[in-house]
């Protein structure tokens, strides 16, 4: 961990003292945070808090900070994909970390509980439309964690190995790599979502096995990834956000997790864009889960 003050160029500070993207100051952020990629998500998961402290909005990043039954938590969007993943964690693990005045790594380390609530696409048959996944794996199609040296003692090599194999992995694409969601969140979720393994690709369509008007290097996609197995363990769904939040958090000390509804089955080529109503459910029921955890409070 770096002891030097962090130079102005790489941790970016606006004129307020907020961190640069979020636009949010240190005592802003609860221990507990949600991540939605959906901006107005925010605002639905606020409406079932009891009180709101705070409301804050930069581009795609809204966050709303607030009590859920005496339990203070964070509400942040962060748009679509892992590289709005990059700085929403980078900056989050910065307000928790960082002292902004000294721009040094504060002495005790704050270890934050982060939950991205989000919807996905199913890739088995026996994973209904409106059913919960947890995702106890993610696979990232999108290479980031590559560009972090301390990211390959979190990937699961041998998982890879027969992944890649399995796949027959087009060596133009960027390499796949495993990591795991934090322990705690996991056991918090079992009995409540089916636990899976999930696929973060680079984009909806094409990374994802769509074709609309363009042909796919793996025009099958979603038939290769139902049938691979590893040490019991399926792929289960599909989104954009999971792989760079769990190799990210565990490189920087946090506990993350995934629960994702399923608005779509690739198997069985069904959807349901209005989800809405679902989506509400869920947050309550996941706040409900997170006010249960007496780890962070």
């Amino acid at each position: 961990m770096k002891s030097k003050p962090i130079a102005p160029s790489e941790l970016i500070i606006n004129s307020d003292g907020s961190v640069f993207h979020l636009h949010l100051l240190p005592e802003d952020i609860a221990p507990t945070v949600l991540l939605f990629g959906d901006p107005g998500r925010t605002d639905m998961a606020a409406q079932l808090l009891d009180s709101v402290e705070l409301r804050k909005s930069a581009r795609e990043f809204n966050t709303v900070t607030g009590l859920f039954r005496g339990k203070r938590v964070t509400l942040l969007s962060t748009g679509i994909g892992t590289d709005n993943i990059d700085i929403a964690v980078t900056e989050l693990d910065a307000l928790a970390n960082i002292d902004f005045k000294t721009r040094i790594l504060k002495p005790q380390h704050t270890s934050l509980n982060i939950l991205r609530i989000g919807t996905c696409g199913a890739c088995r048959a026996d994973i209904p439309l409106g059913s919960y996944v947890f995702s106890r794996y993610a696979i990232g199609f999108d290479g980031l964690m590559n560009w972090y040296a301390e990211g390959e003692k979190h990937m699961l090599a041998d998982f890879e190995e027969a992944f890649v194999r399995h796949m027959n992995w087009p060596s133009r694409l960027a390499r796949p790599y495993f990591v795991k969601s934090g322990e705690r969140l996991s056991k918090l979720f079992e009995g409540f979502a089916r636990m899976g393994m999930t696929v973060s690709a680079p984009g909806f369509y094409g990374p994802q096995g769509r074709s609309v008007r363009m042909d796919l290097v793996i025009p099958d996609l979603v038939d290769r990834l139902e049938s691979f197995e590893y040490k019991g363990e399926q792929v289960t769904n599909i989104e954009m956000e999971s792989s760079a939040l769990f190799g990210m958090s565990a490189i920087l000390g946090h506990e993350a997790g995934t629960l994702c509804l399923v608005a779509a089955n690739r198997h069985r080529k069904e959807s349901n864009p209005d989800y809405k109503p679902l989506m509400e459910q869920l947050i309550l029921k996941a706040l409900e889960k997170i006010q249960t955890d007496g780890a962070q409070r």
